[in-house]
């Protein structure tokens, strides 16, 4: 199963920044980050559309210039980083990159800078499927996936609607029964975020492809152990 550092390495190193980051490739197959515009139009890295939760400025991020975002204090004196500078520490280290599509009509912007700098494997996922579907158009040779939290009736049918090559659920929305159809049908499947044994073991015994988490090196050392599905302790 492919680890996933979900906003780098959000539980050990403040979200989104490069220090977390750089947690995260220590142990992660890639890291994710959230991506927003700022009011001149570039892209930066951060869940929120506001500043209150992660930085100690206020507002939304959208009525900030990335010059006035970069005065900001983003935890442990770090800065929001803006896409260029987590592609340029990403390739320098060979790890792939996730990219979640927070707001749409952004797409071509961020396929832009994404076509002048790849990282190694690149994915692309959004809440919204018309993000999804812009983004497979812009880049389609580039992996793309639909995230979801509610139920849904069809995820994989509105994901091949969409074009998309992966699903991601939350990890309390999906079934071993999902997760076949998914992977028969040619998607992966993702699971976020998992942070605890037991939900690294029923991600293995799943059989999912891949997940996100907030302690990349937490979710190795359990994958490296023998039998991380836990089949022997079942008795089976």
């Amino acid at each position: 199963m492919l680890i996933i550092g979900h906003r780098g390495a959000r539980g050990l190193e403040p979200e989104n920044t490069l220090r977390a980051l750089r947690r995260g490739i220590e142990c992660a197959d890639l890291v994710e980050v959230d991506l927003r515009l700022t009011r001149d139009g570039i892209p930066v890295a951060i869940h929120d559309a506001t500043l209150d939760r992660t930085t100690d400025g206020t507002g939304p991020v959208q009525d900030y210039t990335v010059e006035e975002l970069k005065r900001l204090d983003a935890g442990e004196g770090e800065t929001i980083p803006t896409l260029r500078e987590v592609l340029d520490l990403v390739c320098d280290r060979g790890t792939g990159l996730v990219v979640e599509i927070k707001e749409p009509g952004t797409e071509a912007i961020i396929a832009s800078m994404l076509m002048d700098q790849m990282p190694d494997r690149l994915i692309l996922v959004s809440f919204h499927p018309e993000s999804v579907e812009r983004a497979k158009k812009l880049l389609p040779g580039v992996q793309t996936g639909l995230i979801y939290s509610k139920e849904i009736g069809d995820p994989i049918g509105l994901a091949r609607q969409v074009q998309a090559d992966i699903i991601l659920p939350r990890w309390d929305r999906v079934s071993r029964e999902v997760v076949e159809q998914a992977q028969e049908a040619g998607l992966l499947v993702f699971l976020w975020t998992l942070n605890t044994q037991e939900k690294f073991r029923e991600a293995a015994r799943l059989g999912v492809d891949g997940f996100a988490t907030d302690d990349p090196c937490a979710a190795r050392r359990y994958l490296q152990m023998p039998d991380p599905a836990g089949i022997s302790q079942t008795g089976s």
